[in-house]
């Protein structure tokens, strides 16, 4: 990494709790300056290089978490359309019954499938036909992050797993929610770190594995995430991009799944562009760790420099170290 970097004041704690409804998704993420794929995968747009990268030092305070993340604030649920006028003139309009209203009557039943997949991944199918263009959470091992339904209601996306039991909960924003679950046994097998926000409070990871500079082979970000590909042996770890940044208020994240071979070396970085959204205030996200199929959380406060600074970079260097200290304290 050589490029120019400068100390700043900036103060990174992750002790506050951040609130229910930051955090979730629809498939792999269509985030700012993401393009989705057709598969629902993102393809990443090219950006600007920073001005400056300011380095930063924190300490982490972390805690074991459920499987399930606790249910998020989302908006209120939209008003019932309204009623059509009657067809026969003098005859008053009729409501539709409200089983139909609800989406998820005998006629419009709305069910979830999960079914386990290649490296540890869960496949998530969504079926909702009275529920078209919703809003919904899609929670799985302490990952919260937003999707959108389909013009028929239908939402398929994948998730890395993070917890062995592969339960994954899809919330809606009149509070309906539907379960599913399908264990991962291989889960073990993988390691994952994960950071989540909402809205604005971006972060990304960096992650440089063999030694890797910063734009080489071998450094695995946003704009290089390795995708994993069908029938394609593993070689070196990959980041998936998660939540649907059209879902307002998008809740996204991004998760590193670390090479198989332990043995290879991986730096860790999370950064924070500054812009003129996120400068001069605080920005809050969740830091994960899914190790032996289970997850430590911790949250994430990062205070930015005032608006002057648009254009820097703020990074957190070897976050990972930090995160099992403060779980094994």
């Amino acid at each position: 990494m050589e490029l120019k970097r400068k100390v700043a004041m900036a103060a990174v704690t992750l002790a506050v709790a951040l609130g229910v409804g930051h955090l979730m998704q629809n498939g792999l993420v269509v985030q700012p300056g993401r393009v989705a794929d057709n598969d629902g995968t993102a393809a990443e747009t090219p950006t600007a290089a920073p001005k400056e990268i300011i380095p930063l030092a924190a300490g982490l305070d972390a805690v074991p978490v459920a499987v399930q993340a606790a249910t998020p604030a989302l908006p209120d649920a939209a008003l019932a359309p309204a009623l059509p006028e009657a067809a026969d003139a003098g005859l008053p309009a009729v409501a539709p019954p409200p089983a139909l209203l609800s989406g998820n009557s005998t006629d419009c039943p709305v069910t979830l499938e999960v079914m386990a997949s290649a490296q540890a991944t869960l496949d998530l199918m969504l079926t909702a036909p009275c529920r078209a263009s919703e809003r919904v959470v899609i929670r799985h091992g302490g990952l919260a992050v937003t999707g959108m339904t389909s013009l028929t209601g239908a939402l398929f996306t994948s998730l890395p797993g993070m917890e062995s039991a592969g339960e994954v909960s899809v919330l809606f924003g009149d509070g309906l929610t539907v379960s599913a679950a399908e264990a991962l046994p291989d889960l073990p097998l993988y390691r994952r770190f994960a950071v989540q926000w909402l809205a604005d409070d971006a972060f990304q990871i960096n992650a440089f594995e063999n030694g890797a500079q910063f734009g080489e082979e071998g450094h695995v970000s946003a704009t290089n995430p390795q995708r994993r590909l069908p029938n394609v042996p593993l070689r070196g770890g990959y980041l998936s991009l998660l939540g649907n940044s059209t879902a307002a208020p998008p809740m996204l994240a991004e998760v590193y799944t670390f090479p198989l071979d332990t043995a290879e070396p991986v730096d860790l970085t999370l950064e924070a562009s500054v812009t003129a959204q996120t400068c001069d205030r605080e920005l809050l996200g969740e830091v994960l760790l899914s190790e032996g199929g289970g997850v430590t959380k911790t949250d994430l406060t990062m205070a930015t420099p005032d608006c002057d600074a648009i254009g820097d970079v703020l990074v957190l260097n070897n976050p990972l170290p930090d995160l099992k200290l403060a779980a094994a304290n």
